[in-house]
């Protein structure tokens, strides 16, 4: 059995290596039948979580899947399918504690990170029905303004300046700084500055409380850029709009590298919090609201 250590830096090296590559492993290009879901689901239709959620969209990115719908072997034989002859599995992980059986049970609980293997839909023959998608109706002319988005925006009550060159977060004044409307090549482009700013937002001491401190190129900084990144994704998700990915590539992801080099578990903590920041911005969505 693998140890926790291992798992941790399996998922640092696959993302390393697709970062080296030129490819942002969390970012989820929309393609077929995602209607279902943005963000990828379980057997059961329970959204995946974290750091799962970054693999899978990585897996499913590369394999050019339609589908966004995993489950296990074990799973797929009691549906009564079965994974094709030859197919990987995705790696994915299950957080947990254990007390050990020589503990009393008010000792401390050890916690565990266990990795296992899960196939995309497009793996598996003869499942039910139920797991393949409708087909996507034909897309329509795209619409500068998306009101479900714009009302998300409105509800975080974060204060937003639209003007000048430049997107920031500016913690001292606890505002949002993003560039005219019109600088921007889409909508798409357009939200996920706005959404990646409020993953930043969502940082100061007030909300979330994270270290917000850090310079350009210091650790702390490429390490909440990580996490405003991968949350902007996540968000987008739930939202049901595509993600961009931030301009300044070369420079964030080799600041990124050097960070994921030194710590294997940093990728996995950067997915936390940014599951951390979308499960606080998902109040605000309209299905809560």
């Amino acid at each position: 059995m693998q140890s926790v250590k291992d798992t941790y830096q399996r998922i640092t090296d696959t993302i390393i290596q697709q970062l080296e590559a030129g490819t942002k492993p969390w970012i989820r290009p929309w393609r077929g039948n995602v209607r279902r879901s943005a963000t990828p689901l379980r057997a059961s239709g329970e959204a995946y979580r974290g750091i799962n959620v970054v693999m899978l969209w990585l897996s499913g990115q590369l394999a050019g899947y339609d589908e966004n719908t995993w489950m296990t072997y074990r799973q797929a034989q009691e549906l009564g399918a079965q994974v094709r002859k030859g197919e990987q599995g995705t790696l994915v992980v299950k957080y947990g504690t254990f007390t050990p059986k020589d503990q009393e049970a008010d000792d401390r609980a050890v916690p565990y990170l266990k990795g296992y293997a899960v196939f995309n839909v497009e793996q598996i023959d003869n499942l039910p029905d139920r797991f393949k998608s409708p087909a996507d109706d034909v897309p329509m002319d795209a619409v500068p303004v998306l009101e479900n988005v714009e009302s998300f925006i409105d509800r975080t009550g974060a204060k937003i300046t639209y003007g000048g060159k430049q997107a920031c977060y500016r913690p001292g004044l606890d505002d949002i700084l993003i560039p005219d409307r019109g600088r921007f090549l889409s909508e798409m482009h357009l939200y996920s500055t706005v959404l990646h700013e409020i993953s930043h937002w969502s940082g100061a001491k007030a909300r979330l409380g994270r270290d917000l401190s850090g310079r350009f190129g210091s650790e702390a900084y490429a390490m909440e850029e990580l996490v405003a990144e991968i949350s902007a994704a996540f968000v987008c998700a739930d939202l049901g709009i595509e993600h961009d990915p931030r301009d300044n590539t070369a420079t964030y992801v080799e600041n990124w590298l050097k960070v994921l080099k030194q710590d294997s578990r940093a990728v996995i903590t950067a997915a936390a919090k940014a599951q951390a920041v979308a499960d606080y911005l998902r109040q605000f969505s309209s299905s809560t609201g």
